[in-house]
């Protein structure tokens, strides 16, 4: 997408800070946008509930489960890409239809399979739905949010992927109880995995629905030429005092001013590309490398591998869910109070402990007496380190990356390098759900060991590399 215009701190023609009249309102609209982001959560995460049923059913060993997980990330590194091109030509507001049907047709595609090729069509055409939706999401929330509100709207994107996992998680836990703690037992007709992938058609009508219910982007509008829509808009999402003749302007300027972003914009750096999409990358890598979607796409199994009941460990799974909730709500507190730079700080530190403590309790796992276990005591630790990862991650890296990645980048390239850090988000994430389930067979232990050392690394990374756009308005990054 095209740069956001939201209003400088010192608001055009006012002297103060814009405040909106009806800010219920302008949360309503950020909700209903963020819904893209539910699902975004909801998606990636439900298929955590049915692993086991799918390896079953399909009969196949984990590197071909794990194509068949990872499939969607196909999807999404190619929805990221290109949703910002659509959201140019067609508007925002027609770039959530597309991904609201594009959802709607997965979930149902998904959860009537013929054949394992077959599902995994439908979850890369669902991933494409996500991808443009990790787009769509922050531009359009960071285009239609009063600056004073900026990040914490912004935060709205994390809260509602986070909400989308945990009640995909609770969804996953009140169906296999329904089929009796069986994930292929049949409810209705069908196996209990495939109600588990079908019931997202719900909130994918819903975030449809909500998106005749929001206005277009100004920016949108005013790249169009519709002026008098923008204005309206603005002052709806804004406040009625502000100047919306010169807010339009400032808008009609920034466009002429700026060249349409392209992948070719993006290139010039010393390797390739520009310092600060190298440093949008990065943040997007270090994000995923972490290992954090190992937890919310394997945590059930994953429990069950170190001799948990599946009751027992879809429970610890939407418990894992809402500790990553309490975190995201943390973040939004503090976002616009600390800043985006100590937040992530914070969170690689306690990111690293947590992760080696994980892998020192994994390194316990005993095979020795046929079935799986961990000592009680290393039992405790894994699960208390995987919760505490969780909070790290969510009220750190899983809001302050979001937030940054629409803040940090020029108005001239932003679309372009939104598209592409969010692509390689997507790409590393690929990597890491591809690796896992192999990776866990070598030594489990290892892969938390692994996860720990990039969790290290974002530390310095953060330090030297990241600028701060605290209070910055985002015609200021340059």
């Amino acid at each position: 997408m095209s740069s956001s215009s939201t209003t400088p701190p010192q608001a055009s023609g006012g002297g103060h800070v814009s405040q909106p009249d009806h800010l219920g309102h302008v949360i309503f609209i950020t909700a209903a946008a963020a819904m893209g982001g539910f699902l975004f959560g909801y998606d990636s995460s439900v298929i955590n509930g049915a692993v086991v049923a799918i390896r079953d059913r399909f009969d196949v060993g984990p590197g071909t489960l794990a194509q068949v997980i990872a499939a969607a990330l196909i999807g999404c590194a190619l929805g990221a890409a290109t949703a910002g091109r659509i959201a140019d030509r067609i508007g925002r507001i027609r770039c959530m239809q597309i991904a609201a049907v594009l959802f709607t047709a997965s979930a149902i595609g998904s959860a009537l399979p013929f054949a394992l090729w077959d599902l995994a069509l439908w979850r890369v055409i669902g991933g494409f739905g996500i991808g443009m939706a990790s787009v769509i999401g922050p531009a359009y929330i960071a285009e239609v949010s009063p600056p004073a509100y900026r990040g914490r709207l912004a935060s709205f994107q994390q809260a509602a992927i986070v909400t989308g996992i945990a009640i995909s998680q609770l969804v996953n836990w009140g169906i296999l109880n329904l089929a009796d703690g069986d994930q292929r037992g049949k409810i209705g007709g069908l196996e209990a995995w495939q109600w588990m992938l079908g019931v997202m058609v719900v909130p994918a009508v819903l975030y449809g629905l909500l998106s005749f219910a929001i206005p277009e982007s100004p920016r949108f509008l005013v790249s169009a030429g519709r002026m008098e829509k923008a204005k309206t808009v603005l002052r709806e999402v804004e406040g009625e005092g502000i100047d919306a003749d010169a807010r339009v302007r400032e808008i009609d300027n920034a466009i002429h001013s700026e060249q349409k972003s392209s992948f070719k914009d993006l290139l010039g750096g010393r390797f390739g590309f520009l310092p600060i999409v190298w440093i949008g990358i990065g943040l997007s890598v270090f994000q995923q490398l972490v290992g954090i979607n190992v937890i919310f796409y394997y945590s059930s199994s994953l429990w069950q591998s170190v001799g948990i009941d599946p009751s027992s460990s879809f429970l610890y799974s939407f418990e894992t869910s809402v500790v990553n909730i309490v975190g995201t709500v943390i973040a939004m507190v503090f976002v616009d109070r600390i800043g985006r730079k100590p937040l992530a700080l914070i969170g690689s530190v306690g990111m690293a402990i947590s992760l080696a403590l994980a892998a020192w309790a994994f390194s316990y796992k005993d095979t020795s007496g046929g079935d799986i276990a961990l000592p009680h005591t290393q039992g405790l630790v894994a699960l208390i380190a995987a919760n505490f990862f969780v909070l790290f991650f969510a009220l750190s890296w899983g809001v302050v990356v979001w937030v940054l990645l629409g803040e940090m980048f020029p108005g001239r390239i932003r679309a372009a390098a939104l598209g592409v850090a969010a692509a390689a988000q997507w790409i590393a994430n690929w990597v890491i759900t591809v690796s896992f389930p192999t990776l866990s067979d070598w030594n489990l232990s290892g892969a938390y060991v692994i996860y720990a050392v990039f969790a290290v690394l974002s530390f310095p990374f953060i330090l030297k590399w990241v600028p701060e756009t605290k209070g910055k308005a985002l015609e200021e990054m340059g």
